[in-house]
C-alpha cells in the first residue's frame, strides 16, 4: 500500500487544475461516475493493475470506456495519467482526497451524520442549517443509519464527534449507577 501522501498529491494536482478552470463540480461528477463503475466492476481496476495485461491493452480498454462514458478533458487526462503512472488502482482513495481538498479550499466542511432511522428532508435541512451556524462554514452532510443508536444522532465533523444518541446516554447512566 502506498502512502496517503501520494493520494493527496494526485488529488491536490487535480483540484488545482479543476478549480483554476472552474470545473471542480464537473470533475467531481466524472470522478463519482467512474468510482461507481469501478466499484460495480472491480475486474476493471484489477486488469488495469495487472502486470499480465499489456500496457497497450490497458490503454485501449480505458479509451473504450472514455468513448462510451465521456468525461471532461481534465478528467480524461487525469485517468490517463493514473493509468500511465500505475496509480489507477488507488482511484477511490484519490477521489476521496480530491473531494476533501476541493471542499477545504472552498471553505466547505463535511459532516457525517448517523441516525437510528432515516432523516426526512426537513430534519436534514434543519440539521444542515444548525451545523453551518455552529461551524461558521457551509456544511455538506452524508447521512447513514444505525439502528443500534436507538434514537438521536451522532455527527462527526473532522475529528470532532457530537454524540446525541440515546445509546450513549444510556451507557453514561449505566456508568454513573455502577460508580455509586
Amino acid at each position: 500500500m502506498i502512502s496517503s501522501a501520494i493520494f493527496a498529491r494526485y488529488a491536490r494536482a487535480l483540484a488545482d487544475v479543476a478549480l483554476d478552470k472552474g470545473e471542480d463540480a464537473i470533475v467531481g461528477r466524472d470522478l463519482d461516475a467512474y468510482r461507481e463503475m469501478f466499484r460495480q466492476v472491480p475486474a476493471l481496476l484489477e486488469s488495469f493493475d495487472s502486470p499480465a495485461v499489456a500496457r497497450e491493452a490497458k490503454g485501449k480498454v480505458l479509451s473504450e470506456l472514455l468513448i462510451r462514458y465521456p468525461v471532461s478533458r481534465t478528467t480524461h487526462n487525469f485517468l490517463r495519467l493514473l493509468l500511465d503512472h500505475h496509480r489507477i488502482r488507488y482511484f477511490a482513495e484519490i477521489c476521496d482526497h480530491y473531494f476533501k481538498t476541493v471542499n477545504e479550499r472552498k471553505g466547505i466542511m463535511a459532516a457525517r451524520v448517523t441516525s437510528a432511522t432515516p432523516l426526512g428532508e426537513n430534519e436534514l435541512s434543519a440539521l444542515r442549517k444548525s451545523l453551518s451556524q455552529a461551524t461558521g462554514s457551509q456544511v455538506t452532510v452524508s447521512v447513514h443509519t444505525d439502528p443500534d443508536l436507538l434514537a438521536g444522532v451522532v455527527v462527526q465533523i473532522g475529528s470532532t464527534l457530537y454524540d446525541g444518541s440515546v445509546r450513549t446516554q444510556l451507557e453514561e447512566i449505566r456508568r454513573r449507577l455502577a460508580r455509586e
